[in-house]
C-alpha cells in the first residue's frame, strides 16, 4: 500500500474499488474479553484486502502477549452440490486454479462444486446466480447445509453451504461462467460413487467440494 500527498488509497483517499476507511475493520471488536486491538494497518487492496492487526492476547495462565496477525479478507462466499437423486449423478465445475498450481498441483485444473462471492448479496441469492452462470442451471429450492470458515488461520471468509436438485428441465443456459470476468469454465457431470472415488485418488482436491460430497454420502441425498 502506498501513500502521497494525496492521502492512502483504501484509507482516507478510494482505492482501485472506490472504498476508503478499510483500515477501521477490527478496532471496534469487543466480543473476546481476553483480546483488545492495537492496530490495525492495510496493507494492500488492490482487488481484496489484507491488513496486518497487532493485538495483546491473554492466554489461559494469565500471560498478556502482544501478537500480530495478517488477515486476507476476499469477503464472504457460497458454494452449492447439485444433484440428480434419480440418476446418482452430481454437477461440477472445471477451472484453471492459478494458486493451486503454483502449489503443486499438476496442471491446476480443479473439479468444484459452483461457488462464488456474494458481491453484496445474501448468500441464497448469490449462490443462485452462481449456479446459473457456472452451471447454467436454475435452481429451485435450495437447502442451507452449514457455514464454515475456510480457512480461519489467515483468510476472513465465511463460506455458506448449499445443495439443491437438477435436472435436464433446470438448464436454462450453457453455463461456463461470465466471460467477461475471464472464467472459463467447463461442467462435469459425474456419477456420485465416481465423485467419492476421486476424492480418494487425489483428482478432486478441493475443500469445499469435499466436504459436500461427504455431506451427501453421510447426511444428505445419497445417505
Amino acid at each position: 500500500m502506498t501513500s502521497n500527498d494525496k492521502g492512502t488509497p483504501g484509507v482516507d483517499v478510494p482505492d482501485g474499488r472506490g472504498r476508503t476507511g478499510l483500515h477501521l475493520t477490527g478496532r471496534d471488536l469487543r466480543g473476546n474479553p481476553r483480546v483488545e486491538v492495537l492496530d490495525v494497518e492495510l496493507l494492500a487492496s488492490s482487488w481484496y484486502v489484507l491488513r496486518r492487526n497487532t493485538f495483546t492476547y491473554r492466554h489461559r495462565d494469565g500471560r498478556v502477549t502482544t501478537e500480530s496477525r495478517e488477515t486476507y479478507d476476499r469477503g464472504n462466499g457460497a458454494t452449492i452440490l447439485l444433484y440428480d437423486l434419480a440418476r446418482r449423478t452430481v454437477l461440477l465445475t472445471r477451472q484453471f486454479r492459478f494458486p493451486a498450481y503454483v502449489n503443486d498441483h499438476p496442471d491446476g485444473m480443479l473439479l468444484e462444486a459452483a461457488a462464488g462471492l456474494l458481491d453484496g448479496d445474501d448468500p441464497e441469492t448469490a449462490i443462485r446466480r452462481e449456479a446459473a452462470e457456472e452451471t447454467g442451471h436454475t435452481v429451485g429450492a435450495v437447502e442451507h447445509v452449514f457455514d464454515a470458515y475456510m480457512s480461519p488461520g489467515s483468510i476472513t471468509e465465511r463460506l455458506s453451504f448449499y445443495a439443491a436438485p437438477y435436472s435436464a428441465q433446470s438448464r436454462t443456459s450453457e453455463g461456463g461462467g461470465v466471460a467477461g470476468e475471464g472464467e472459463d469454465i467447463e461442467v462435469v457431470e459425474l456419477d456420485f460413487d465416481k465423485a467419492l472415488a476421486l476424492i480418494e485418488q487425489g483428482d478432486i482436491a478441493d475443500a469445499k467440494t469435499i466436504m459436500l460430497l461427504q455431506w451427501a454420502a453421510l447426511r444428505g441425498p445419497f445417505r
